[in-house]
């Protein structure tokens, strides 16, 4: 008789648990975003650099909808995500990971590169993200929302600092695997998800510059310096 009693009990808390998971889930998933911290020196850059990428991470058709199982699993795996830089635009607040590839780990908690050849400071250097919508702040949300013409792009290996300038803000088909190539001209191609989800905003930036990383001056600096704005 105890024992049907444990188990009756045993069966209400797992449902109890797996209710309050279902019904949290969204809080859950940005928590695991926002709360991931990693360090980013030149030293472990520099070592994340060297590691050999498998061809699969840059596979776009494996790229899912961001969801709990997918952030839980990055977080649980940190080697499955390789940091090599940071992204940040002061001007909407956003400063967040860059790491190689797009699968699904890496998207859950960083921005990801779209090609295995491409360096910063030369040709096109796309990046994608997600967007979370609903007015989100997690990862390339802020570019859906708010992402103008003009604004500053700044993206560092933590040895130099990069400057790009936003110059195009255009919604593409998400056919359009063309603008991930590399170009002769120096620029930064940013790739998130519309409002329904089909399709794709895309923001490019020109090159303008690039210093060396102590030599930017504090406000640039600051905007790597403080914790990322995934919250």
């Amino acid at each position: 008789m105890k024992k049907r009693k444990w188990l009756s009990w045993t069966g209400i808390i797992i449902l109890l648990i797996v209710s309050l998971a279902l019904i949290f889930n969204q809080q859950i998933k940005y928590y695991l975003v926002g709360s991931y911290r990693p360090t980013i020196t030149k030293t472990t850059v520099a070592k994340n650099q060297q590691k050999k990428v498998d061809q699969k991470e840059y596979d776009f058709s494996q790229t899912k909808d961001l969801n709990l199982q997918a952030v839980a699993k990055a977080r649980a795996n940190k080697q499955a995500v390789n940091v090599i830089g940071q992204i940040a635009i002061p001007a909407i607040n956003l400063n967040i990971p860059i790491a190689t590839g797009v699968s699904n780990a890496t998207l859950a908690v960083a921005a990801g590169t779209m090609r295995p050849d491409q360096k910063l400071g030369q040709g096109n250097y796309p990046l994608a993200g997600h967007n979370m919508a609903n007015g989100s702040k997690i990862l390339f949300s802020p570019l859906y929302y708010h992402a103008k013409v003009g604004q500053m792009i700044y993206l560092t290996d933590m040895k130099k600092i990069y400057y790009y300038k936003i110059y195009q803000r255009k919604f593409i088909l998400a056919t359009r695997v063309d603008v991930v190539n590399n170009t002769s001209k120096k620029i930064v191609t940013l790739i998130t998800c519309d409002a329904t989800g089909k399709n794709r905003l895309m923001i490019r930036g020109n090159y303008v510059k690039a210093v060396d990383f102590d030599q930017a001056p504090q406000s640039v600096q600051k905007a790597f310096s403080g914790k990322y704005t995934n919250k």
